[in-house]
């Protein structure tokens, strides 16, 4: 009998804990802070890095790598930038070890000390900003459109494996242009680009937005975002697309000539997510049994397990099998069939539901005889029994039905925990137990920073199709050009 998790109303932390660890997606290492990625959860994610790198590509950008260590002088140019960053810094300090004079083992050889400290990369924007100075002198070398697929660090002292680890995998766009439009024109150009992945791929729901300058970027002129709601009603931003202004390039002198000759600073924009999206596609699907996952993520789609008594049974069973293996790999559909006779059948029911396979095929003698198939789906755990004849082509439709699906679904329970609100002492008192607040906000720092203090919700941010609508701020009663959406986040 398969153990079973810890609900999502009982514990929703344990819940996500337990179910990254049993689904083997992730598990904590012996470094603090830092995650040992398992193959099945790489998996998921690889295919999400490979959709978004074809889109990338087919934005106009190219890949590149810039060094993992950046000299702390560089931090120091962007005065902003490094304020935003100067407290999760890992710095490096000495470059050599040697052994301890009492045999206990290694020491860092005190005469190794660097001249100028090396700042582990928390992001690149400083070290790319520093080529992109001997790159660019003219029009002709514009624009630059550069994507770095990389790991960074960030010293958390508070982690959650995906959700907020102290080194993490993600990919940093950075552009240079040579106009203020066309670098704005590039910021919402990629946070479409992120919207569409969220909810065409990982079924989930996301509100793009504008964040409000306290959120912004440390350096940006502007930061757009997309945010989603996780079933405990928490929001996660999932992504974010800087218009950096022209901050980087004078930081770093970094100017070109127009068709002029006339000198004049870039325009710049970065753009990001990361494995943070591994934890968003947890959270915005799984069940008590374990992961829930889109077809279009699912390192395997289809998985097959034969029901038998005889080795002849199996046989028969496996013919089928590869039968039909090959008509679904021709369709592009990932297929696994596992025939392991060390594991009982109910074990592999169990372990796929916890992987979050979405469709499961079983055959036994009598639906072989019968010409059959049973067929389970993974997001409603209903059960069918087919022909199997054309099998191919009904799980090609079920795999549509099921991102569809969970995408109507995650967009129902957002609809359904989203509500707007007029009383702060209201909003006091209903802000823990979960989901978006669509609330007028007088547009100061001061109280947005008064209602992060006292209730430790934020604005996620400004949604850029909201409705201009006069009122008054729910805190200070002053006006206010519209609502903004508030909650608890991640």
């Amino acid at each position: 009998m398969a153990q079973k998790y810890v609900t999502r109303a009982e514990d929703y932390s344990k819940w996500y804990n337990e179910l990254v660890y049993r689904a083997d997606l992730a598990e904590h290492s012996d470094v603090r802070g830092c995650m040992v990625i398992k193959p099945y959860g790489y998996a998921i994610w690889e295919k999400m890095r490979d959709i978004l790198d074809v889109k990338f590509k087919e934005t106009g950008h190219s890949n590149a790598y810039f060094p993992l260590f950046i000299p702390k002088s560089y931090l120091s140019k962007e005065a902003s930038h490094v304020d935003g960053f100067a407290k999760e810094c890992a710095v490096v300090t000495h470059y050599r070890l040697k052994n301890a004079e009492d045999g206990s083992g290694v020491v860092v050889d005190p005469d190794s000390k660097l001249e100028e400290e090396l700042i582990v990369r928390p992001t690149s924007e400083t070290i790319i900003w520093n080529s992109y100075k001997n790159w660019i002198q003219s029009y002709r070398d514009l624009p630059i459109l550069i994507n770095q697929w990389a790991n960074v660090v960030r010293w958390e002292m508070k982690t959650r494996l995906f959700l907020r680890t102290t080194e993490f995998l993600w990919q940093e766009g950075h552009t240079a242009h040579a106009t203020k439009a066309e670098a704005i024109a590039e910021t919402e150009q990629m946070l479409d680009v992120y919207a569409d992945f969220a909810e065409n791929y990982m079924a989930m729901p996301v509100i793009k937005g504008r964040k409000t300058a306290n959120e912004r970027f440390a350096g940006a002129d502007d930061t757009l975002c997309i945010e989603a709601m996780m079933q405990d009603g928490k929001a996660l931003q999932a992504g974010t697309s800087h218009f950096l202004g022209q901050n980087f390039a004078k930081a770093f002198e970094v100017k070109f000539a127009d068709k002029e000759g006339k000198l004049d600073y870039v325009w710049a924009t970065s753009w990001g997510v990361s494995t943070r999206l591994m934890g968003a596609l947890i959270m915005t699907h799984s069940d008590d049994e374990g992961l829930v996952l889109p077809p279009a993520l699912a390192p395997i789609q289809v998985v097959a397990v034969p029901i038998y008594r005889t080795d002849e049974e199996l046989a028969a069973i496996s013919e089928k099998m590869a039968e039909l293996s090959k008509k679904l790999k021709a369709k592009g559909i990932s297929f696994k069939y596992d025939d392991d006779e060390n594991r009982r059948p109910g074990w592999k029911f169990a372990e796929y539901e916890s992987k979050g396979v979405p469709v499961r095929v079983a055959m036994g003698p009598r639906d072989l005889e019968n010409g059959k198939a049973e067929i389970a789906r993974r997001d409603n755990k209903t059960k069918e029994v087919v022909d199997f004849d054309g099998l191919e082509n009904h799980i090609e439709q079920l795999l549509a039905d099921i991102q569809s699906n969970l995408l109507a679904r995650a967009k129902a329970f957002r609809l359904e925990n989203t509500r707007e609100i007029d009383s702060y002492d209201e909003f006091k008192k209903e802000i823990d137990k979960g989901g978006f607040f669509l609330a007028h906000w007088d547009g100061t720092s001061e109280t947005e920073e008064r209602i992060k203090e006292e209730t430790k919700a934020t604005i996620r941010c400004i949604a850029l199709d909201r409705k201009e609508e006069a009122g008054v701020c729910m805190v200070t009663g002053k006006p206010s050009a519209g609502r903004v959406i508030f909650a608890k986040a991640y």
